[in-house]
């Protein structure tokens, strides 16, 4: 979106426009509405900025549910934005260690905010793009003076608020506010680095080495205060700091962000965590260190896949040792045993037989199993799995699962059911 439409947009006729429009899911329903508000004689900005935005509400309910429906976004942005049940949790642990106020640097278009801000914080959003900037205080605005948004930089926004005595400046025009707001004892800095280039639609990852602001510029601040960093999942570790808590998150079984914690925000003697997210429940695994590996066994009568957030995080031992089960190979992960438990931090299955990894000897099976539906799940062959599934005779009223991995350098297809 370039400013055009922004300002096109937020008019009293483009919002109730944008409002009349309702919800646009399909790029045949996008031509439709162009073609309609075209030959109704709207301006070619306001009909783009309506159309663009209603789209992107539809789509946005997949992060901000209801809430999607009174904001506005850039596609970048909504992209890159932190989900609003995953945002939540963060404002959550931040109320939990006795933090008032946030300074969320590199906001985007405010979804960690809205969570900041709807948790009874007060927030001091940042963001060095205009538009973008724009619409975080449009989607804050009904906070109003709790939830103030401004255009700028994170390394400005730090150097004009934070002095090196960890203080905040008072020599501003505003000096009595900016205090009550940036009292270090109360206060953390949520940052989120940029890790694409700019740009309001199309845009690319960047190296670590090209974020904006730098890592090893956040990394210092986390020194000194409460901080908060949000970074790719699969970050190198071994460039996180060794003094600082390291949470691996997934929601709904994609692992979505890393978070580094500092200060009063790491938890005393948590180094790693993977905190699970299904729906609206959620479950944690910490731990001071990377777990030790469980010992290597033969497939059992169970299979366990552990939850993307616990590999990362390498806490998989600790997994597998409450499940009584071992790895079914060293460098694979997948956890083996024989009993019948499970865990939020895994998906489970009932072994029921175990093949040759080929078309012809599965589909035997599956045949006298009158499989016809099949879930494909595959972790160290290189295999994919819609193009192997054509390859299957399904034809049957089970359903059943097929596992596709190997044990050393054999091939194995395992066929199961889910726990």
């Amino acid at each position: 979106m370039e400013m055009s439409e922004l300002t096109a947009l937020l008019t009293p006729e483009g919002l109730r426009l944008l409002d009349e429009v309702g919800a646009i899911g399909t790029t045949a329903e996008v031509a439709q509405t162009v073609s309609r508000l075209r030959q109704a004689g709207r301006s070619p900005d306001l009909v783009s900025a309506v159309v663009g935005q209603a789209h992107l509400r539809t789509k946005g309910a997949s992060k901000f549910g209801g809430f999607a429906e009174r904001m506005l976004f850039t596609r970048a942005g909504l992209e890159q934005a932190t989900r609003l049940g995953v945002a939540a949790r963060h404002a959550g642990r931040m109320r939990r260690a006795g933090i008032e106020q946030v300074a969320d640097l590199g906001c985007g278009i405010g979804g960690d905010s809205l969570a900041f801000a709807g948790a009874g914080l007060r927030v001091q959003a940042v963001d060095a793009d205009e538009v973008t900037a724009a619409i975080a205080a449009y989607n804050l605005a009904p906070f109003g003076s709790d939830a103030e948004v401004q255009h700028g930089t994170a390394e400005d926004f730090v150097s004009a608020n934070f002095a090196e005595s960890h203080e905040p400046r008072t020599n501003s025009a505003n000096s009595s506010e900016e205090a009550a707001l940036l009292r270090r004892e109360r206060t953390a800095v949520w940052l989120d680095p940029a890790r694409r280039t700019s740009g309001h639609s199309e845009t690319r990852r960047v190296a670590a080495s090209d974020y904006s602001p730098s890592l090893d510029w956040a990394f210092d601040l986390a020194q000194r205060m409460p901080v908060g960093i949000k970074l790719g999942p699969a970050h190198d570790r071994d460039a996180l700091p060794a003094d600082a808590e390291a949470q691996w998150v997934s929601a709904d079984g994609s692992v979505v962000e890393l978070v580094v914690w500092s200060g009063i925000l790491a938890r005393e003697g948590v180094r790693r965590s993977a905190l699970v997210i299904r729906g609206d429940e959620s479950h944690e695994m910490t731990a001071g260190a990377d777990a030790e590996d469980a010992e290597v066994r033969e497939l059992g009568a169970f299979l366990h896949e552990p939850d993307g957030a616990v590999i990362r995080a390498r806490l998989i031992g600790d997994v597998a040792r409450s499940l009584d089960a071992g790895m079914l190979d060293p460098k694979i992960a997948y956890l083996t045993g024989d009993a019948a438990v499970t865990s939020p931090f895994v998906q489970s299955f009932r072994v029921r037989e175990v093949t040759a990894a080929n078309p012809k000897a599965i589909s035997q099976v599956l045949k006298a199993h009158d499989i016809g539906t099949l879930e494909i799940k595959k972790r160290g062959m290189d295999i994919d799995p819609a193009a192997f599934r054509k390859k299957l005779a399904l034809r049957g009223d089970r359903t059943a699962t097929l596992i596709l991995t190997r044990v050393g350098s054999r091939r194995l297809a395992i066929i199961a059911d889910r726990v």
